[in-house]
């Protein structure tokens, strides 16, 4: 399903090995090329938005992303063009590719986590409850390579019902969607959620601390040796062919696999998620509450959806 797109270096192979301990630098790395194409600017998608988020990237490099506020999904295609793909995404934030082609999607709204059939559009909820009670809101997923689904679960919105939940934490759900795992249950507001393709770290940021955390993968889905990644992040996270992190804060802050600060693009409104689309993955695709905004990058994103390298 992969298009001919270029795979994960063997250098960030290597480094995935030893991200822990790492410093972490306020200003830009002087070893690190920026990862903007020279001489590149912000380009403005053309449309009507009123909260954008959740982008993620097809096998042929188009981009889906999320108005939660108008409760819908767009398509914005490698020719450019912008087009409604669900007039009813049930409040849909962060969006995923299943390994079968189908769109996860996380509602807020629903509270839920939901599949979507991309030809008939159908609407199948994957789970809604942990322990008999209802999820807070969740906001933002990754699909693994195995097929499983990491999930942020905070409550930003005001619902008309109460939250049952006690923990606004982080959820495994299996490949065979038979098992739902709390993985995290001491971050204060977990946002943005995002792992590395060979399904071995997971990143993981909040909000309230405007922090992200790198956690090593277990076998079962489980996470270990949580620390500290990058002294910021808010909200959406994605990964480029070197291996670097693209953390969306007040602008988009990069960083190298250790931890060292590349650059941070400028972003106005304050940007919401990230990803990485176009025809050969060179196109930074940036969700920006009221906007969305394309930038042409010297670097390529690494997957189709979030999870599998392209090949």
């Amino acid at each position: 399903m992969n298009r001919a797109w270029c795979g994960v270096t063997a250098s960030f192979l290597v480094i995935s090995t030893v991200w822990a301990g790492n410093g972490f630098s306020q200003t830009a790395s002087s070893e690190a090329r920026s990862v903007v194409a020279p001489g590149a600017k912000l380009e403005r998608v053309q449309g009507e938005f009123i909260f954008t988020e959740g982008p993620v990237t097809d096998p042929e490099g188009n981009v889906y992303f999320t108005d939660s506020r108008k409760k819908r999904i767009y398509i914005w295609s490698i020719e450019g063009k912008l087009s409604v793909f669900l007039e009813d995404s049930r409040g849909a934030v962060g969006l995923d590719f299943d390994r079968n082609g189908s769109l996860l999607a996380a509602s807020t709204a629903g509270r839920a986590v939901l599949s979507i059939n991309l030809k008939d559009k159908k609407v199948s909820v994957l789970a809604d409850s942990f322990h008999g009670k209802q999820l807070n809101s969740p906001n933002d997923l990754w699909r693994d390579p195995k097929g499983g689904i990491y999930f942020t679960d905070p409550r930003f919105v005001t619902l008309p019902y109460p939250k049952e939940q006690e923990t606004e934490g982080v959820y495994y759900l299996s490949p065979d969607r038979t098992r739902l795992i709390r993985v995290i249950g001491d971050l204060g507001k977990p946002n943005g959620v995002v792992g590395s393709p060979d399904g071995k770290f997971l990143y993981v940021d909040d909000t309230p601390e405007d922090k992200t955390y790198i956690y090593t993968i277990n076998p079962d889905g489980t996470l270990s040796n949580k620390r500290l990644f990058a002294p910021t992040g808010n909200d959406g996270l994605t990964l480029d062919s070197e291996g670097n992190v693209y953390i969306t804060s007040k602008g988009v802050d990069v960083y190298t696999p250790a931890g060292k600060k590349i650059e941070t693009i400028p972003v106005s409104p304050q940007p919401t998620n990230v990803c990485f689309g176009g025809r050969d993955g060179r196109t930074l695709f940036i969700t920006a509450r009221t906007a969305a905004f394309t930038l042409r990058m010297r670097t390529r994103g690494i997957a189709v959806g979030k999870s599998e390298e392209r090949q």
